[in-house]
């Protein structure tokens, strides 16, 4: 298995549409266990492929404390959702360190393949309701931040892209010390 860079706010990649899954092979298999990895090692409970720049619907998933009950929901589909809304604090792997309220519905029903092939139908409410609808929006080029303010999403985005940049900058100052050492 692999660790997979995971593409963060504001990267325009991230607003791609990911295309179905033709068919579930060994390589769709392997991307949902690493993607899995991925997940666990950022320490999040959802992850899709677009924000690992796989432009495929592959949604992965595992709300457990002990995180032992990964789903994998392949090509998902939304087949019915409550009129009741939920108002929570969502963050994002591809947003880090944001945790802003966003509307959902409470109940969702979702068709989706498993990381075998077989379809399954998957009833969800609380925060198994939101995860879900967090990573189709995924699946469809939108963030959580897309259902903030602009005035908000644009603060986020400044302090992202100021954040990434400081980042860099103490990585070339770590490189230029370990190549003087």
């Amino acid at each position: 298995m692999a660790l997979l860079p995971i593409l963060h706010f504001p990267d325009a990649r991230l607003q791609r549409t990911a295309r179905p899954v033709l068919a579930v092979d060994a390589r769709i298999r392997q991307l949902a266990a690493d993607m899995l990895e991925t997940m666990y090692a950022a320490h999040g409970i959802g992850l899709a492929a677009t924000q690992v720049n796989v432009d495929e619907q592959i949604i992965v998933i595992d709300i457990s404390e002990e995180k032992n009950a990964p789903q994998v929901l392949i090509n998902p589909t939304l087949l019915w959702q409550s009129e009741e809304r939920v108002e929570g604090d969502e963050g994002c792997l591809s947003v880090p360190g944001i945790y802003e309220k966003v509307q959902r519905a409470a109940e969702v029903r979702v068709r989706a393949l498993d990381a075998e092939g077989a379809e399954r139908d998957i009833a969800a409410s609380g925060l198994l309701a939101v995860c879900i609808q967090h990573e189709m929006d995924h699946l469809k080029g939108r963030l959580f931040v897309d259902y903030l303010s602009a005035l908000k999403r644009g603060r986020i985005r400044t302090r992202l892209l100021k954040e990434q940049r400081q980042a860099q900058r103490e990585e070339k100052e770590r490189v230029r010390r370990e190549g003087a050492a």
